[in-house]
């Protein structure tokens, strides 16, 4: 059956969303430059965000807009870690690894079990997550836990300017008609295997396992 005009606008969106176009966190265009680009009624336009809103793509805020996958935060001075275009995520991505890998590899001396409960909960979260919004902020709750396990207030601070828009999300773990299981399910034990790692106390395997899967997910990111 043919997509309404509703349906069709929403796909769009989605599409730009799943690609990092408008990255997680980011305001989508306001109602009306969304009218005007598409040709489209209001009506319409506000029937593609709500379709976006209950599958998870966007999250609404009453008199402010719509935001990509996650809730936007104040960057304030921290522009800087805002990311626009390919070059710019990818040098985002490099600097997530430098770290990230150092965040983990402290946490392998340093985790308390508190913190390896909070890994625990993300990758139990993460596993089990079905939208696009519940994936982002597992993924991200996971990697704010490691730097928190750290003990270093640096990394943490880091993480949580950078916060979840830096997590790109390829299409074959989120769109309903490319869901891939065995893809989604590759990224968890790819976190596992950081949180193993971190619970044995092993500092350089941790910092290899963060390392691989950071990477991992650049390829994903890249091949999307």
């Amino acid at each position: 059956m043919a997509q309404s005009r509703g349906e069709q606008i929403a796909t769009e969106l989605a599409g730009r969303i799943v690609k990092g176009d408008i990255a997680p966190g980011e305001r989508l265009p306001s109602e009306a430059k969304l009218t005007a680009e598409f040709d489209a009624s209001r009506s319409v336009v506000r029937e593609a965000l709500q379709r976006l809103q209950t599958q998870g793509y966007v999250r609404t805020r009453t008199g402010s807009g719509s935001y990509a996958l996650t809730p936007p935060r104040s960057v304030g001075d921290d522009d800087w870690l805002s990311a626009k275009g390919p070059a710019e995520r990818a040098e985002l991505h490099a600097f997530r690894t430098a770290i990230e890998q150092e965040a983990a590899s402290l946490a392998a001396r340093r985790r308390a079990d508190a913190d390896l409960a909070a890994m625990d909960d993300a990758l139990a979260r993460l596993a089990s997550a079905s939208l696009p919004a519940e994936t982002v902020d597992a993924d991200f709750a996971f990697h704010r836990a490691v730097a928190a396990a750290s003990g270093n207030r640096f990394l943490l601070e880091a993480i949580d300017r950078i916060g979840a828009r830096a997590i790109v999300l390829p299409e074959a773990r989120i769109a309903a008609a490319e869901r891939d299981p065995a893809a989604a399910a590759v990224v968890t034990a790819e976190h596992a295997a950081v949180a193993d790692a971190i619970r044995a106390g092993d500092p350089t395997a941790a910092a290899a396992a963060m390392r691989a899967h950071l990477f991992a997910s650049a390829k994903r990111r890249d091949a999307a």
